[in-house]
């Protein structure tokens, strides 16, 4: 299903792939969740990672497939992320060819924060809200997704060497915490809720007084 944003300058790719996966109902999802509308704004960079990661779970049901959303988590990681080593990337580009899928038209189907940002603006008309957004929420809601999506690949590469019998593990839970020291006053907190309060107790130390 190969596209690239020209294609006659009349439709724009993520417009057209909407179609061709059966993703329709996603359109109105990016813009309520760019604009805000339904809570918290997400990013264009998060929202083109998303969209992908449904033209992937697409493709792997039209192979015949019902993937987990870890498996469509873990896939997509292997696949785009530029840590993952040659020979892991190529292992799951042959699992996919595999299992019926045309891994270099998925690929070539892959679309960027622009794409989605012409699609939002240039074919849904879409605006971000005028009124300011708290930065500190912004960056709150961007350290859970990354926590979400550590935690979905650690248990994700969990299950697959228990399942090939490399890893002795009964049923588990994957917890992931990313905690701040402050040197200074030695407060241990979790960082999100560092964020959330303000910061830690140096301020209240500061404005002791000396006796």
């Amino acid at each position: 299903m190969g596209s690239d944003d020209g294609d006659g300058g009349r439709r724009s790719k993520v417009e057209r792939l909407l179609t061709a996966y059966d993703l329709e109902r996603t359109g109105d999802e990016l813009v309520e969740r760019w604009t805000g509308a339904s809570g918290s704004r997400t990013s264009l960079r998060d929202l083109a990672d998303e969209f992908n990661r449904a033209v992937l779970r697409s493709a792997m049901e039209r192979a015949g497939h019902s993937p987990t959303e870890r498996e469509v988590e873990e896939a997509y990681e292997r696949l785009t992320d530029d840590d993952v080593s040659e020979g892991r990337r190529a292992e799951t580009r042959n699992d996919l060819a595999r299992a019926g899928v045309d891994v270099d038209a998925l690929l070539d189907d892959f679309v960027s924060h622009q794409a989605v940002h012409t699609y939002l603006t240039e074919v849904r008309e879409a605006t971000p809200p005028t009124a300011a957004t708290d930065p500190v929420e912004t960056d709150v809601k961007s350290l859970q997704r990354l926590v979400g999506r550590t935690t979905t690949v650690a248990a994700g590469t969990l299950d697959r060497h228990r399942d090939a019998g490399r890893l002795t593990l009964g049923e588990f839970d994957v917890f992931l915490d990313v905690r701040v020291i402050c040197h200074d006053c030695g407060e241990d907190r979790d960082a999100i809720s560092l964020l959330r309060d303000g910061g830690c107790a140096c301020e209240a130390t500061a404005g002791e007084q000396p006796r």
